[in-house]
């Protein structure tokens, strides 16, 4: 096994910032979303192109179902879209949002998509059809980042207004405000068994809240805006990617930084946007503003 940090693939396919990354879940292809307004979908291990698909306007945020069939992707242009990705064809177009959509995340069952936008709401509809099944209305600034939990009952939001929260995904009745960033929060992910909630901000932090939402743990370490979480898939550790051109392994064991990347910092603007582990705990990839995307050994 390869040393933790140690470089697999570059890839240097987009022309600006890489906004989101997505694995599939059998580990073997990457999509990688940019604001050149395109998604790529490629090899991990080689870089190699599988399928290059256009949009409108900058991508700000992929999905990957977990059936492993469809691709969701947000949109600046205040769509969100679904993507067959064995054959590159579009399937779906959702145009239910009044501005940016910022954050897309499946059902576990891969039948519906929950997705974030500058309008300040929380929308949920039906991949197959662009259905909509129900809004969420509970933020007062933009939502920037949407995650469901690995039960299906429950979304996790991020906003503007510095607050997480849980609410039910069909009522959805607000069910924990979560409070303790003082800046905008940029990212929120649950933890793999659906147990732990991990959220990352402007103010530099990464917290742990429970399932419930109360706080277990706040990371301080990034001397920058932290914008991107991904969890190990046993649980165990925590990546986060910053405005610090570097991304922070977290041991929750321990809640200490175990690691640091430092792969982004030999530009002057390689701010870290994206970070996805891969889901057979291999590998990490990390996008940046510069367009690149780099897959490393988790160790």
């Amino acid at each position: 096994m390869a040393a933790m940090g140690s470089v697999l693939c570059f890839y240097r396919g987009h022309r600006e910032r890489t906004a989101a990354l997505a694995w599939s879940p059998d580990s073997t292809r990457l999509a990688s979303g940019s604001w050149d307004r395109t998604i790529h979908i490629w090899h991990a291990r080689t870089g190699k192109v599988i399928h290059s698909l256009d949009q409108s306007h900058r991508v700000m945020d992929l999905a990957w179902s977990h059936d492993g069939r469809y691709l969701a992707c947000g949109c600046h242009d205040a769509t969100a879209h679904i993507w067959e990705a064995a054959s590159g064809s579009k399937q779906t177009t959702y145009s239910g949002h009044s501005s940016f959509v910022l954050a897309v995340a499946w059902s576990p069952d891969s039948r519906y998509v929950a997705s974030g936008s500058w309008d300040r709401t929380v929308q949920i509809w039906e991949a197959a059809t662009g259905k909509l099944v129900g809004i969420y209305h509970g933020h007062a600034e933009k939502v920037t980042s949407v995650s469901w939990s690995p039960d299906g009952r429950y979304v996790a939001s991020g906003s503007e207004d510095m607050l997480v929260q849980i609410w039910d995904a069909f009522t959805r009745k607000p069910l924990a405000l979560l409070r303790g960033h003082n800046a905008q929060v940029n990212v929120v992910a649950w933890s793999p068994r659906g147990t732990q909630l991990a959220s990352a901000s402007h103010d530099k932090s990464v917290r742990i809240w429970s399932a419930s939402g109360q706080p277990l743990a706040t990371y301080h370490g990034h001397a920058w805006s932290v914008n991107a979480l991904a969890w190990s898939p046993d649980g165990r550790y925590l990546a986060s990617g910053s405005d610090d051109m570097t991304v922070r392994i977290w041991d929750l064991s321990t809640q200490q930084a175990i690691y640091t990347y430092l792969g982004h910092t030999g530009g002057l603007t390689n701010f870290v946007e994206s970070v996805a582990w891969s889901p057979d705990g291999s590998c990490i990839a990390s996008g940046s503003d510069d367009g690149q995307v780099q897959v490393w050994s988790a160790g």
